[in-house]
C-alpha cells in the first residue's frame, strides 16, 4: 500500500512543478529590433500578393454559386 501512496505523492509534486513551473513570466523570444532581421523576402507566404489576389477574385467569381472560399455573391463576377 505504501507503494501506492509513493507513487501518487510523486505524480501529484511532479503535476505540481509543472503547474507552477507554467505560470511564470512569458516574454518574447524575438526583440522589436529583432524583428526587421527576420523580416525578409523569402520568408513570406506570398511572392506575388496582388496576382494571388487576382486568382482568388477570378476564383470566388467562377464558384459564387456554390460558395468554395466562404464569401458572398453570385457567379457572374459583380460581388
Amino acid at each position: 500500500m505504501s507503494k501506492i501512496t509513493a507513487t501518487t505523492g510523486r505524480f501529484v509534486l511532479l503535476a505540481t512543478v509543472l503547474l507552477i513551473s507554467a505560470c511564470s513570466n512569458v516574454e518574447p523570444w524575438v526583440k522589436p529590433y529583432e524583428r526587421a532581421n527576420l523580416a525578409q523576402e523569402v520568408m513570406k507566404l506570398d511572392r506575388n500578393p496582388v496576382s494571388t489576389a487576382y486568382l482568388n477574385h477570378v476564383y470566388e467569381a467562377r464558384e459564387g454559386a456554390r460558395g468554395a472560399s466562404g464569401s458572398a455573391g453570385g457567379g457572374c463576377g459583380c460581388n
